[in-house]
């Protein structure tokens, strides 16, 4: 299959998004996509990781919004010369609202080719706003002035139906560079940065020296470019956690049904940064974690519990250098099972597990 012509930017992006009504935006989402963008076949994956933006609005009980709260907040502490207390004596005896968004993201994603990386990634919020509650803590004063004009004691977990305002909206996430990416070009502009920075570096690098001191107080130098022959031949993390899904038994299945790519591409301090997280979309019940009382056959169990649990061949493996869910101690444990010859992968996952065991990776 090869790309369509048109590839979905942010501009187009937020016109669609604009144009869903929330009372169906769920169910039209995907079909809005598809008729602007023809030639690609999108589907969302949401993710649990509540938000909340810090626009808020003052409500009367009616619903009758008054403004913003920051804006009217600040006018109302002037009303007061300042006076944090005053405010929140006059303001608990009103029947004042406040109103928050709340939200959780979710990624849509469309395939371009046959490849791992060969995809569009949009992240996009999803985001209700909701009555959260008196416009003051009634029943404790401020700490401070950030608390009357950036609130955090209303929050509760779960907020009862009759208390949703608007909703859901759909918007763009404001990710650092990474809303909209097509991954197979982001890929090439993360091996692309990585490999200009240290470029850059190999002035100061050729006359760098690497001092030991030896038996007697003698002392040897090695050039550090001698030391480290294949400095610039490093491949960043991100160019092989595709590579790696490619040549393991995981490339049947594509990257965007188990995972999401927490993508960024911005400029700090005049150094510029490119990368993604990625986040799995179907992470296992309870995490797999080294153990001194482990065989590495009860491991190998386990992770083939973990392959089953979460729908992936080698799906551990990429939970693994994901951090979190398996602990990369185990696949240690497991590489050293191979090369003792104690337990066996599919060739192509054990020549990846091995790779990574030499020259390790995760996020």
């Amino acid at each position: 299959m090869t790309a369509p012509a048109r590839l979905p930017d942010a501009a187009s992006l937020e016109t669609v998004l604009a144009g869903l009504d929330p009372a169906s935006a769920d169910a039209d989402l995907i079909p809005a996509l598809a008729a602007a963008f023809p030639g690609f076949a999108f589907g969302v994956a949401p993710i649990d990781d509540d938000y909340w933006r810090d626009t808020r609005s003052v409500l009367r009980p009616d619903g009758t919004r008054i403004g913003e709260l920051r804006p009217w907040m600040a006018a109302e502490l002037a009303k007061d010369n300042g006076d944090i207390a005053a405010v929140w004596r006059r303001l608990k005896e009103t029947d004042l609202q406040i109103t928050e968004w709340r939200g959780s993201s979710a990624f849509a994603s469309a395939p371009t080719g046959p490849g791992a990386a060969d995809y569009l990634q949009i992240a996009l919020g999803r985001e209700i706003e909701w009555r959260a509650g008196p416009i003051v803590n009634p029943d404790y004063p401020p700490w401070g002035e950030s608390e009357l004009l950036d609130p955090s004691w209303p929050r509760t977990d779960q907020l009862p139906d009759s208390d949703r305002l608007a909703g859901p909206v759909y918007r763009l996430l404001g990710r650092a560079g990474g809303a909209v990416i097509h991954v197979r070009s982001f890929l090439d502009r993360c091996g692309r940065v990585e490999r200009e920075k240290r470029e850059a570096k190999r002035p100061e690098l050729e006359r760098r020296v690497i001092r030991e001191v030896g038996p007697g107080g003698t002392t040897r130098e090695t050039p550090f470019l001698e030391a480290l022959p294949d400095y610039f031949d490093f491949v960043p993390r991100e160019l092989r956690f595709f590579q790696d899904w490619e040549e393991s038994s995981a490339r049947p299945q594509r990257v965007f049904a188990h995972w999401a790519l927490d993508a960024r591409d911005y400029t700090h301090k005049g150094e510029r940064e490119v990368g993604f997280i990625p986040r799995p979309l179907n992470p296992p019940k309870e995490r797999l974690l080294m153990t001194p009382e482990a065989s590495v056959h009860l491991l190998m169990d386990r992770i083939e519990a973990v392959d089953r649990e979460v729908g992936l061949s080698f799906g551990w493996f990429f939970l693994m250098t994901h951090g979190h869910w398996v602990d990369p101690d185990v696949g240690l444990a497991i590489a050293g099972g191979l090369k003792a010859q104690r337990v066996r992968l599919p060739d192509p996952d054990a020549r990846v597990l091995l790779r990574w065991a030499d020259r390790s990776y995760g996020f």
